[in-house]
């Protein structure tokens, strides 16, 4: 190749690269301002003492969230998520998965049992909490049927807490409450947790379970020693995504329940809204907002460094 080849051929990549350059930099600008920008800018409202109508930006250090630390609402925020995570992201992932193993048996219906399960995803979590506000209402929805079995459970509105023990200044264990919530969340997400592990069931060779199943294994052996472990990498997709959901969630509750009494159902993405618009606590609703992009960056961040050494 002549040296007058190379010239043009290093000056069109070079035009190309710039011509990427230029189509993605006002993308690049506007997530840096709107998204780390005010990230920053939200890091520094935390510190300040801004817990007024009017602006003070004076710092605080770490009051904020020593304050939130040794607040009851807050402490209750955190058990509640950590339980609401726990059972959420579990049922999500037995459901679905339970669920796309019976599609992949090619059972007649098989389009109209994995519609019925995707359906609900193309509702909010808006419509979703007012749905399963009625539905699980002590007064209303599934009541009217169990009341003629003697059962009348109180469902979101319950103040039990099961196994309880003294942490701090709250009761620490499962709010009775809080599993009703995780029926709402777990209808509305599991056909997610359905529709990408059946993915990845049909991306499993046949050739693969005909040669398990002529070495004499059973079809259980075939889905624990074979099918399972190729399924792992969906399986911590699932758990990223649930948990940045879980983590974060605001919406639904905010619609089926609220804080609930005591506090049994509160989130602190709830705490925060309530905090920040209705109080007017600026800084110390900034400080919520930090402590849940740390809870979520505690999830995604190895996710993603894994991920990456993967690639390389």
């Amino acid at each position: 190749m002549s040296k007058e080849v190379q010239v043009k051929k290093r000056k069109r990549i070079s035009k190309d690269k710039w011509t990427a350059v230029a189509f993605l930099l006002p993308s690049l600008i506007l997530i840096l301002v709107f998204v780390y920008g005010f990230i920053g800018w939200t890091g520094y409202v935390s510190l300040s003492n801004y817990n007024t109508i009017v602006p003070d930006f004076s710092f605080a250090g770490l009051k904020n969230y020593k304050y939130l630390f040794s607040d009851f609402r807050f402490q209750a925020d955190l058990r509640n998520t950590l339980f609401f995570t726990i059972l959420f992201i579990g049922l999500v992932i037995i459901m679905g998965l339970g669920i796309a193993v019976l599609i992949d048996q090619k059972l007649k219906g098989e389009s109209l049992f994995r519609n019925i399960f995707l359906f609900p995803m193309a509702l909010s979590f808006i419509v979703t909490g007012v749905v399963w506000q009625w539905l699980l209402n002590p007064s209303t929805g599934f009541n009217h049927f169990l009341k003629f079995f003697g059962i009348t459970p109180k469902w979101y509105t319950d103040t039990n807490i099961l196994a309880g023990f003294e942490w701090g200044s709250i009761e620490f264990g499962l709010p009775v409450a809080i599993i009703a919530v995780v029926i709402a969340a777990v209808w509305q997400m599991t056909g997610f947790s359905l529709a990408m592990y059946l993915a990845g069931l049909r991306g499993i060779p046949d050739e693969l379970r005909e040669a398990a199943r002529i070495d004499g294994a059973s079809e259980f052996q075939i889905y624990r020693r074979i099918i399972l472990p190729m399924l792992l990498p969906i399986t911590m997709s699932v758990v990223i995504i649930m948990a940045h959901i879980s983590l974060k969630i605001f919406d639904l509750i905010y619609a089926m329940t609220g804080p609930g009494a005591n506090f049994v159902t509160d989130v602190p993405g709830v705490y925060m809204f309530e905090t920040t618009f209705r109080g007017n606590y600026y800084a110390n609703g900034a400080a919520i907002a930090i402590i849940m992009l740390l809870l979520v960056a505690v999830f995604i961040v190895p996710y993603l460094w894994n991920s990456r050494k993967g690639e390389q």
